[in-house]
């Protein structure tokens, strides 16, 4: 309670003591100030100056002559005495005036013209001007004229602690690592104060912490924020907020002050190892998983974060380390286990594995708390799948001879069902392979047959797929490639190997080469080509010719003498008998052409080139090409005259529609009553064979008449009316006699159906009056209404 009541007190007293000290100097100077302005040097104003001080009887500060001094911020209910101009002039007489100008004359600063009292009409900040430069001077009342020469003075604002110190730049944010030793510097904070820093001690500031302890300390002068506490940890505490003072006095009491805030952040440090969250993992795997697919994953968690917290995988031992790898996901740092190669059921069904994880980023400050890195169990259980039946090799390959007999095996593939419940395998040639269809395979035991011939010169490799399918579940399927090899065998004869036709010079030399030839085989022995050249055995003895063999495998061909003539012979055939060297040997037979030909004395062929046979002497190739092109023309021009003359003679047809003349055509017919509904169409009157546009004959009046056709008796009623017009048609078509012109036909028939009969009055006997028409009503209603009008017909003729 004391300590409470004194601290009440010096709030209280504390304001009045600083006004008080700051005050009472310049109430004291205020007689010092009512001196008179003089040149540096007056001695009157020494001589004052010093009777003053002997009556204050007090130590002063040094007198500036040119200065007056006023307290801002200070207000009254009178203007302010800043000071007083005075000269040894002024008799007390009253006829000196002074006056003042300069900043804030007049307004500001005002100046008893009589007395040269100087007063401050308003409150002044210091912190607004420091200071004011004025003029004074002291002239005549009357003549205004200047006794003295203008002196210039300063009025200075003296300051008091009325501002309190400002953070311009906060609040303040600030980051230092986390297990910082104590004395880390943190940040250097800095707060301004607008008092003046030269007088007093209103600008003398202080710093302290006023919250954010005891983590952190500041320096009281120089405002740097440091660590206080030792091991400070983020994943403890992150952020912490920090409050800081400022107080100007030197931080005693009265003095203002001003706050600011720092928030620091603690940054990460790799402090802590990654662990596992559990340290013994389960998975389960399909056999026939797909390499790279990933099958289960791991976490190591680090309570540190960013790169402090990346931690690598790796496998360290266990049964499966070439079965399997693991790598990490950059995104959630997670160990990803994949299979690296293909897992069999029946082989191995479990694996164990022990996986690490360790930090990529270490801080060595730290590793003698321990290894950054830690351990972990994963046991892997394969579960059995139904897989595809196994080939026992990846691809085959047989070779056969082309001349091997049909159905005679090739080869064979074997695969089994890898599954613990093994399933029969059935075989079969993807046909897309084997479009010919050149080979059969047994279903059962996986032998390859041959189908059709083969043939080495047509085809060498043939290449076929083979499809196992396992007999319980089709959709098990596997593909082998088989490569099947044709091996030759000697079935092909040599032969020449272009057509050769040789020319031989009337003037020729014994002995001389008419003719190089070559042959070919389209067999493949493996040493190469070998032949063997002979004449016929009626021909060795031939007078006109030899042959010779080369080294090269080929043959010439040498005239035996030079006794050859075109009027004897034109034309010599050479047969050639070609053997090959295979086994068994083959061999054929080629003719060689030899014609005489008229040479130069150079031996250059004239008369038995290509143009010599076929065209007259002394006419080219490209002549005989322009007379046949003039022959073709001319024919061309010739069947084009023809053709038009034979248009010009054919006579003109007279179109249907230019037909003027009349055909008068008679039907005998009154139809078939109420029942007859299968009424016919005219057209089927007419002559087909007009209406298609063929006339069968031509339209001329012949030069014989013959008489009119009578009209054929009426035909029993029940012939079809189509059928009897046809008759008819055809009968008046076919008629030689009948006109083709202006004709008349006449069709007795009235056709059939009708309960009325016919109801036609022609060739009719009896008249109207004989008949009665009461019947009619018996027909029904559409004829009982006819039968009431020729009953009433018949009363009016009666009355």
């Amino acid at each position: 309670m004391p300590e409470r009541l004194t601290e009440m007190l010096m709030d209280t007293w504390t304001p009045l003591i600083i006004l008080w000290i700051t005050v009472l100097p310049s109430i004291y100077m205020a007689p010092m100030n009512q001196s008179q302005v003089l040149p540096s040097g007056s001695s009157t104003g020494l001589k004052r100056l010093n009777e003053e001080q002997r009556v204050l009887h007090r130590s002063k500060r040094g007198w500036v002559w040119n200065q007056m001094f006023v307290l801002e911020e200070f207000s009254g209910p009178e203007p302010i005495l800043v000071g007083r101009l005075h000269t040894d002039l002024d008799p007390g007489s009253s006829k000196i005036k002074y006056i003042l100008s300069g900043d804030g004359a007049g307004t500001i600063f005002v100046i008893n013209d009589k007395t040269g009292d100087i007063h401050a009409m308003k409150r002044l900040d210091r912190e607004e001007k420091a200071e004011y430069t004025l003029t004074a001077q002291a002239v005549d009342r009357d003549t205004n004229q200047p006794l003295e020469p203008p002196s210039e003075f300063i009025i200075k604002v003296q300051d008091i602690n009325d501002n309190a110190p400002e953070f311009v730049e906060g609040p303040y944010h600030a980051t230092v690592p986390e297990m910082s030793v104590v004395g880390t510097f943190v940040t250097k904070v800095t707060a301004t104060d607008a008092d003046d820093p030269v007088y007093g001690n209103s600008a003398k500031l202080v710093y302290s912490i006023l919250e954010g302890q005891p983590y952190f300390s500041i320096e009281p002068h120089t405002a740097i924020i440091k660590t206080a506490l030792p091991n400070m940890d983020r994943e403890a505490k992150e952020e912490y907020f920090v409050v800081i003072q400022a107080k100007d006095m030197g931080g005693h009491m009265g003095g203002l002050s001003g706050t600011t805030t720092v928030t620091i952040t603690l940054s990460d440090v790799n402090d802590n190892p990654p662990k596992f969250a559990q340290s013994l993992y389960h998975f389960s795997v399909m056999e026939d998983v797909a390499l790279g697919e990933p099958i289960g994953r791991v976490k190591a968690n680090d309570l540190d974060i960013g790169e402090n917290a990346k931690s690598s995988y790796d496998i360290i031992e266990g049964d499966g380390m070439d079965i399997f790898e693991i790598t990490t996901d950059a995104q959630t740092q997670d160990g990803i286990i994949r299979v690296r190669k293909p897992l069999d059921f029946e082989t191995k069904k479990s694996y164990t594995l022990k996986v690490e994880a360790a930090n990529i980023h270490i801080d060595p400050r730290f590793l003698s708390g321990g290894p950054f890195k830690d351990t972990a169990t994963v046991k892997i259980v394969v579960e059995d799948a139904d897989e595809p039946p196994v080939f026992s090799s990846p691809t085959y390959l047989l070779e056969v001879h082309e001349n091997a007999a049909l159905n005679s095996v090739l080869g064979q593939v074997t695969a089994h069902d890898p599954d613990v419940s093994s399933s029969p395998i059935r075989f079969s040639i993807d046909r897309h392979t084997d479009l010919e269809r050149q080979f059969n395979i047994n279903a059962e035991d996986g032998k390859i047959t041959l189908a059709t011939p083969l043939d080495r010169e047509t085809s060498t490799w043939h290449n076929i797929t083979i499809v196992a399918t396992e007999t319980r579940n089709h959709s098990q399927v596997s593909r082998v490639p088989v490569a099947i090899k044709v091996l030759d065998v000697n079935d092909n004869a040599p032969e020449f190997a272009s057509e050769h036709e040789a020319f031989l010079c009337e003037n020729g030399k014994p002995g001389q080469v008419i003719q190089i030839v070559s042959a070919v085989d389209k067999d493949d022995p493996k040493n190469g080509h070998y032949f063997l050249y002979s004449l016929l055995p009626e021909m060795v003895n031939n007078p006109n010719f030899t042959i010779k063999k080369n080294e090269d495998n080929t043959l010439s061909i040498l005239a035996k003498h030079s006794a050859f003539s075109r009027q004897k012979q034109e034309v010599y055939l050479l047969p050639i008998v070609i053997s090959d060297s295979g086994t068994p040997p083959m061999s054929s037979t080629g003719t060689l052409t030899i014609r005489v030909c008229g040479c130069s004395s150079d031996g250059t062929v004239q008369s038995c080139n290509a143009e010599a046979y076929v065209l007259p002497i002394g006419l080219s190739m490209g002549a005989l090409i322009a007379i046949l092109a003039c022959i073709i023309l001319l024919l061309v021009i010739v069947v084009l005259f023809v053709t038009l003359r034979r248009h010009k003679n054919e006579p003109l047809i007279i179109k249907d529609d230019e037909d003027v003349r009349e055909n008068i055509i008679r039907y005998d017919d009154e139809g078939g009553g109420e029942e007859d509904t299968e009424a016919f169409d005219i057209a089927t009157l007419q002559n087909p064979d007009g209406i298609n546009g063929f006339l069968p004959r031509k339209d001329i009046k012949p030069d014989l008449q013959f008489m009119p056709r009578q009209g054929l008796a009426p035909v029993p009623n029940g012939v079809d009316v189509d059928e009897f017009i046809n008759v008819r048609l055809h009968e008046a078509d076919n008629d030689p006699t009948a006109p083709p012109y202006d004709s008349i036909q006449i069709y007795g028939y009235e056709g059939k159906g009708s309960a009325a009969g016919s109801l036609s009055s022609l060739e009719s006997s009896t008249s109207d009056s004989d008949q009665n028409f009461d019947y009619l009503s018996e027909w029904g209603p559409r004829f009982k209404r006819l039968g009431e009008l020729y009953s009433v017909g018949e009363s009016d003729k009666e009355t």
